[in-house]
């Protein structure tokens, strides 16, 4: 592989940190003080989203992460790696560009298995960014790391399937522009382990779809997007609805979650690079016993592993982002489970050493770190936890010699 990036991705990357620099960091403050201020958090978009979405439009930063021509930027994952490590500096800039989590997943599962009608109501709206969507997979009753314990019912009934089922962890449903959510469910419990699953559109508005509570992440509600928790009571949605076809579920699974894995690493390693450009300039600014903070020899240690870990964890992601566009997916699993552990563990050290680093300011909402490294380690489990990444990469290390 080519370690020097195209023209193109060159252009789109001097893009973006303009747009960053002129739009994004100096609005972060601005988006949180909209949000704290309004009497009520979750049916609020701060209005500078929408200013910022629309700037990022007409600046052409507009979908990028789509692959499709048709519908995105035609961007391979190698191409789209250092621009969602820019974008992933701040946590408001990926739903500036319509590139925000689960509304990606989504808009992929969308347009490569959605039907006509599917992509013109629900496909269409979120490349526009007029609505926002929910991916309903977790369970609060079963292991839901290992999906064949999924036990939300998805039954056929006439010109209908019914689901009913409890979810959790449904991240963006609490959005007041949420109005989609793609649901895994079980139709069929005599099929083959893996053919029992399948995967159908819910409208959030459907009768018996009942938002039980959202769920804090280390205290943060991440308001207006929430994670909430679900419960699909005899929820009736025409047969239409359903994605692909019954008991393809962990084939689309497959297909959403390696690049939804890879965006988020990509995302991670900006957020590192961010952490560590924070703690040098904080260690400039300090002294103590009478010495500069960056003249001490475990500062110099913490700021040395850092720039080796993330410049490692990104050499890593860009390997599995160019087997993912040269080999696919199933051939790139190792890689793509490998750099789901790396990435949010380096960005965790990073982050820890940053807010270290800043004393007792780093725990303070002063600064970004506190809320980056709940969110980091919130992502060690998101996606399938570190132990199951470990558990691929193990099996398909031990069969190389079997």
């Amino acid at each position: 592989m080519e370690f020097e990036y195209s023209d193109k991705v060159k252009k789109l990357q001097k893009q973006l940190q303009e747009f960053m620099e002129e739009h994004i960091y100096p609005n972060e403050r601005v988006y949180h003080e909209q949000l704290d201020s309004a009497e009520d958090r979750w049916n609020f978009v701060p209005p500078i989203m929408e200013e910022l979405k629309e700037k990022a439009k007409k600046a052409g930063l507009w979908n990028l992460f789509l692959p499709e021509s048709e519908y995105g930027a035609g961007l391979t994952n190698l191409e789209y790696a250092p621009l969602c490590e820019i974008m992933g500096r701040s946590g408001i800039a990926p739903e500036a560009f319509n590139c925000a989590a689960p509304d990606t997943g989504n808009m992929e599962v969308l347009a490569r298995y959605g039907t006509k009608e599917q992509q013109a109501q629900w496909l269409e709206p979120l490349l526009e960014g007029k609505i926002r969507s929910g991916f309903s997979m977790t369970e609060p009753a079963v292991a839901s790391s290992d999906a064949t314990n999924i036990q939300c019912q998805i039954r056929r009934e006439g010109d209908e399937y019914v689901v009913g089922g409890r979810k959790w962890w449904t991240s963006g449903a609490g959005d007041p522009r949420c109005k989609i959510l793609i649901v895994m469910g079980k139709n069929d419990p005599e099929a083959e382990r893996h053919r029992q699953q399948s995967m159908i559109l819910v409208p959030m508005d459907s009768k018996g779809v009942k938002l039980l509570r959202h769920l804090p992440v280390f205290g943060y509600d991440d308001a207006p997007h929430g994670h909430m928790e679900i419960e699909y009571d005899s929820v009736r949605v025409p047969a239409s609805n359903m994605l692909l076809g019954e008991g393809r579920g962990f084939e689309i699974a497959q297909g959403r979650l390696g690049p939804g894995r890879i965006h988020h690493c990509m995302r991670t390693i900006g957020l590192a690079e961010r952490a560590l450009e924070a703690m040098i300039a904080r260690v400039k600014q300090r002294e103590t016993f009478g010495t500069p903070l960056y003249k001490q020899g475990v500062i110099q240690e913490w700021i040395a592993d850092s720039r080796m870990e993330i410049d490692q964890a990104r050499l890593l992601t860009l390997k599995a982002a160019y087997m993912m566009d040269t080999v696919g997916n199933k051939v790139a699993r190792s890689e793509i489970a490998m750099i789901k552990v790396v990435a949010p563990n380096m960005a965790l050290r990073v982050v820890d050493r940053a807010i270290q680093a800043h004393g007792a300011a780093g725990v303070t909402s002063d600064f970004f770190l506190a809320k980056a490294w709940s969110g980091l380690r919130t992502l060690r489990l998101a996606d399938g936890p570190d132990e199951v990444h470990r558990r691929t990469v193990a099996r398909i290390e031990l069969s190389k010699t079997m």
